[in-house]
């Protein structure tokens, strides 16, 4: 299943053999999450091949893995130098002690929104979170944390690191 195919439901079922019951995941489903990890746009009768089974078999188990919520999303992966954006970093901001709850979703708001951001991770630890940015070059770094991390009066301390290589091996579905 591609994700530009449109999602269809399927029909209500029941008994022992409803795939959509929640459950621990068995064998195939593995298989399938490990090559839709490789390439999401995978056909449908490719997927099927590349695990062994029956299209309509590799589709009734997508879309249960889908119902689930075990498979949330499918992501498009882009290369950010394409878009003139050739320099990331990872900034740890520790916010202030005392105003934790209201500060941390003001936060949290605020920088999801900025157009530099690729990903914030609210942590617990040393740093309360982790923001991954995409900018042009090292000034826009700077800007970006003097303007839009130290700035905010919850913000406590930054910590910069300029990413130099990056791998994934997944992708993780939010918490939320």
């Amino acid at each position: 299943m591609t994700d530009d195919e449109p999602r269809r439901d399927l029909p209500s079922r029941s008994g022992p053999n409803d795939l959509r019951a929640s459950g621990p995941l068995d064998e195939l489903d593995l298989r399938l999450l490990d090559v839709l990890g490789t390439d999401a746009r995978i056909s449908n009768a490719a997927l099927a091949a590349a695990v062994g089974v029956a299209p309509s078999t590799a589709h009734v188990r997508l879309r249960s893995l889908i119902d689930r919520g075990v498979v949330t999303g499918f992501l498009t992966s882009i290369d950010q130098r394409s878009l003139g954006l050739p320099l990331q970093a990872i900034v740890g901001v520790t916010l202030r002690p005392g105003s934790r709850q209201a500060a941390i979703t003001a936060f949290s708001e605020a920088v999801r929104s900025l157009p530099q951001v690729l990903q914030v991770f609210f942590l617990g630890g040393h740093d309360d979170f982790i923001v991954h940015i995409a900018v042009a070059d090292s000034s826009e770094i700077r800007t970006f944390v003097v303007d839009h991390l130290s700035a905010q009066p919850s913000v406590a301390s930054t910590r910069t690191s300029i990413v130099f290589d990056y791998h994934r091996n997944g992708v993780a579905a939010s918490f939320r």
